[in-house]
This record gives C-alpha cells, structure tokens and sequence, in this order.
C-alpha cells in the first residue's frame, strides 16, 4: 500500500463535496477497491470512507417499491424480512454474491456504482427497472448501466439508494466462476405488468436486456417459452473460462431455470 488521505465524513454533504475532488476515490465495502490499491491498479490521493453516514444504509418499503440505501450491506438485503416478502429473488441474489466475508462488507451502492461486467446486483437493478437515487437526481436503470466498469455517474455524484418496484414474480440464477464467485452467467427475470424483463450478466462488456426472451417470456412466462428463444453469441464474450458458444447456452439454460424458480 501506500501513503493517501483518509477521509470519513459523516454526512451525505460533506462526502459529497470530499468525492468532488478528481484525485478522491469513494470507499463503500471497499470489495474492489482495496484490492485494487493493493495492485497498484489504483492510487487515489484520498479516500472518502462512506462507513459512518447513516442515512445511506437502510431498507423500506415505499408503495409498491422497496428503497435500499447505498451502503447497506448484502447480508442485509439477503436477510431484510421486507426484501424476503416483496422480492424473494433480490434477497437470493444478495444471498448468493462471493463469500460470508465478502457479504458481510460489500454494500449494494458500491457494487453498483462499479458495474463489473459479471457482478450480479447489476442485474436485478435493470432486470427489474430500478431507479438508482444520487445526490444530485434519478436515473432509470435503463440509462445507468453504460458498459464495462462505465455508469451515468458524474465525478462526484454518488449514490444514496436504489428503488426496487416489487414485480408479480421475479428470480435469478447464475452460474458460478468457482475461483471468483462471480457470475459467467447470471440471469434475472421479473415477470411485470409491462411485461417481462430479462437482465443477464457476465456474458461480455457489461449487464444487458435480452429482447428477444422478453418478447417470448411476455407472451408465456414459461421456461419452455425460454427454451425456444435462440441466443445469439456474436455479441458475447469468448474467454479462458468460456467460449462464447457456451455462454450462448448458459443464458438459455440460466433463463428457464429462473423461470421455472420464479413461478414455485
């Protein structure tokens, strides 16, 4: 490690005008960036420890949504009884990221604000239309994911919670990358009165819809009707732990079974 700047503010405000500072880097659970530093891949002047502000943590039902703070846990989240009865598949999916140690210190906002091409909160911010609160406004999950470690975000806006509308069903499976935990694949389903939403992860430059088991899941919310859908893989990434051809297949598979997870 080296010599920088250790900041905690206790207040959204301060940590806000702290984090304006080009050479400052936030720190949530600090899951990625610790590691990071230690790498030398990053070397901030200062970091913003986010740890003492107490408004950002949190979980409340608002009308037919449930509002997570920013630096509210995923042991939390997999544990809230709000999130277990209103959204059973965001408290599996928060149950399921890394290990006891990594859920225990990762915070919702920070994975979210990092957008890792194969994290999975990503997933259920889009696959279920979440609108993620800042400091300065709201951004609809469809606008904030921007590509590979890439969001809407501007220096020095951060993240204070994440809105989840509560949909009729919803699940997510993923497939593991058994040194990481990450996802190679990961597959969220939310079955809505718009219609269906699928939000997959891993598969290359960061998490997307898939339109076309929309459509099919829209029309029947079956795992059969996923099954039909042919996934293209000129669009998805080929890799020592996956050829794209396979990554093709596992958002087949990963969508019926999330279907079929979703429906009981």
């Amino acid at each position: 490690m080296y010599a920088f700047q250790f900041e905690r503010p206790s207040s959204v405000a301060d940590a806000s005008r702290l984090a304006g500072n080009s050479a400052a880097r936030v720190l949530a659970g600090g899951q990625t960036l610790l590691a990071s530093m230690k790498l030398r891949l990053a070397s901030p002047e200062t970091l913003v420890d986010l740890g003492a502000i107490g408004d950002l943590s949190g979980i409340r039902r608002e009308g037919n949504a449930i509002v997570i703070g920013a630096m509210t846990r995923h042991a939390e989240v997999a544990s809230n009884a709000e999130v277990n009865a209103a959204i059973p598949g965001l408290a599996d999916l928060a149950g399921g990221i890394g290990d006891r140690q990594v859920r225990a210190l990762g915070t919702l906002g920070g994975s979210v604000a990092n957008n890792d091409p194969a994290a999975c909160y990503p997933s259920a911010v889009l696959g279920l239309g979440a609108t993620v609160h800042t400091t300065k406004r709201k951004i609809a999950a469809d606008d904030f994911f921007q590509g590979m470690f890439a969001t809407a975000l501007e220096e020095g806006e951060l993240i204070t919670a994440v809105s989840f509308p509560i949909p009729k069903r919803a699940a997510y499976m993923k497939f593991r990358q058994p040194a990481s935990r990450f996802a190679l694949i990961g597959v969220f389903v939310a079955q809505t009165d718009a219609g269906a939403r699928v939000a997959v992860t891993g598969g290359g430059n960061g998490v997307f819809r898939h339109a076309g088991l929309e459509q099919a899941l829209s029309q029947s919310f079956t795992p059969d009707a996923a099954k039909g859908v042919k996934i293209d893989a000129s669009d998805l990434a080929s890799d020592l732990h996956a050829s794209a051809a396979y990554r093709a297949n596992l958002i087949s598979v990963m969508t019926q079974r999330a279907v079929a997870k979703a429906l009981g």
